[in-house]
């Protein structure tokens, strides 16, 4: 694998990283958001990934057998999930249904946090994973002037 395929493998995570920590930065931000735009409580959204290769066509017929395994990743987009809504008697609130119950989005802030440390976790290794390259690259230049 050439440094340039490890940069493109790494950028692809820290893309698809960034998204990730945004989408459950958005769900933490509503986790009592009763009331949105399109009507109804804020529903919990999250991210599709799936592996992507990383070459252009022809490149993949330069490459060994072992290098056209390496593949990348690409976000397919954001969903909204699919959990109930939870529903809290409360009255007085100015959402509350003729019983009295609210409906609140289904989002957990523990799981929310611990997924959001998975994906900072991620985004740290992609960037420590750009810096090696960069270095090893560097390193190789001044090689090549020696």
């Amino acid at each position: 694998m050439d440094f340039m395929t490890a940069l493109d493998i790494s950028a692809s995570g820290l893309s698809a990283d960034r998204t990730r920590i945004n989408t459950i930065a958005m769900n933490l931000a509503n986790v009592k958001t009763t009331r949105t735009p399109h009507g109804g409580p804020y529903r919990r959204r999250t991210v599709v990934q799936t592996a992507t290769p990383v070459d252009d066509p022809f490149s993949v017929h330069m490459r060994s057998a072992l290098d056209r395994e390496v593949q990348g990743v690409r976000v397919l987009g954001i969903q909204q999930d699919k959990r109930p809504l939870r529903a809290v008697y409360e009255p007085g609130h100015p959402d509350a249904n003729k019983d009295g119950y609210v409906y609140y989005p289904d989002i957990n802030v523990v799981e929310e946090m611990a997924n959001l440390m998975t994906a900072q976790r991620n985004y740290e290794a992609n960037v420590t994973t750009v810096e090696s390259i960069k270095g090893m690259y560097t390193k190789a230049l001044e090689i090549g002037k020696a």
